[in-house]
């Protein structure tokens, strides 16, 4: 219970990170393009974590097996290269408030790949608990997000649904991946590991982009994305992936797709949006199936 506690604690932190990272974003959504966003992010997060991976004072020493080190290049491509780029281009199509719902389903999808390649026990608390947070979920980001959304879709509808369901079942493998890949190894190294892959993808990708004519993101784009990078990706995903690595795929996936219980309160205190009473029973509906899926009767 002390790991799942730790787990949960992490995974909380890492929402509240993300939901932050989220708002800094949208003030520059225009002027940087979702590909060089990923870039910027992991770039970042690997100077980051770099830094704490190699500092002197560390107890124990860097260790990743070669096992762990495919399983975890494998997360990062298909969640972090894959699923966020997917997310992104879903997002300028059909909004936040249909994308990020969509993907926020991915704990349903994580918790069936963890019964069926983790060996997760089916138990009806916890697929209720599940499906409870996701549609909690589901009512506050689309309450959060409608009204801004109105003016800002770009591109093909269908297009955007099938990149945001593309990044549900991205999210739902990398998480899966990710807890395989931890179960041996400090949350720390296996996060350096995670982003010196996605680095290296993304590096090409980005070239490749600016020379089919993909414009370089403006000054002020570069530096509020590398803020909302530090807190969104930098401290996100290393508490991310230490929650899943303390209380598994599917609390993890859970409690880190939480970051709407934040994002509500801080559009409220200085965006000064209201907050309605869908929203207020989204949030109840949440928080009962965290705690659902924590503590399974």
């Amino acid at each position: 219970m002390q790991d799942i506690i730790l787990g949960v604690t992490a995974g909380l932190l890492s929402s509240l990170f993300y939901a932050v990272s989220v708002i800094i974003y949208k003030s520059v959504a225009h002027d940087i393009r979702p590909l060089a966003v990923s870039a910027i992010k992991m770039w970042v997060s690997l100077a980051f974590i770099a830094i704490l991976v190699f500092q002197p004072f560390r107890t124990t020493p860097f260790s990743v097996p070669l096992q762990d080190i495919i399983i975890l290049g494998a997360a990062v491509t298909v969640g972090t290269v894959i699923g966020d780029t997917a997310y992104l281009f879903s997002q300028d199509r059909i909004g936040v408030s249909y994308a990020f719902p969509i993907t926020s389903a991915y704990p349903i999808t994580t918790y069936i790949l963890a019964i069926l390649f983790l060996g997760d026990q089916i138990l009806p608390s916890r697929i209720f608990g599940v499906i409870l947070a996701v549609v909690g979920i589901f009512v506050i980001s689309r309450g959060q997000n409608h009204d801004a959304d109105a003016t800002e879709k770009r591109g093909s509808a269908a297009v955007g649904m099938a990149l945001a369901i593309l990044a549900l079942i991205m999210y739902s493998f990398s998480t899966t991946l990710m807890q395989a890949g931890t179960s041996e190894v400090e949350a720390i190294d296996a996060n350096f590991i995670r982003m010196l892959v996605g680095s290296i993808e993304l590096a090409p990708a980005f070239a490749v982009a600016r020379h089919l004519g993909m414009p370089l993101p403006s000054k002020r784009g570069i530096k509020v994305t590398v803020v909302a990078a530090f807190f969104g990706m930098a401290l996100g995903s290393l508490l991310y992936l230490a929650s899943i690595k303390y209380a598994g795929a599917t609390i993890g996936a859970v409690v880190g797709s939480t970051s709407p219980l934040f994002g509500v309160p801080i559009a409220y205190a200085y965006l000064k949006e209201r907050i309605s009473r869908l929203e207020i029973v989204g949030i109840a509906a949440t928080m009962t199936g965290v705690l659902l899926t924590v503590f399974v009767l």
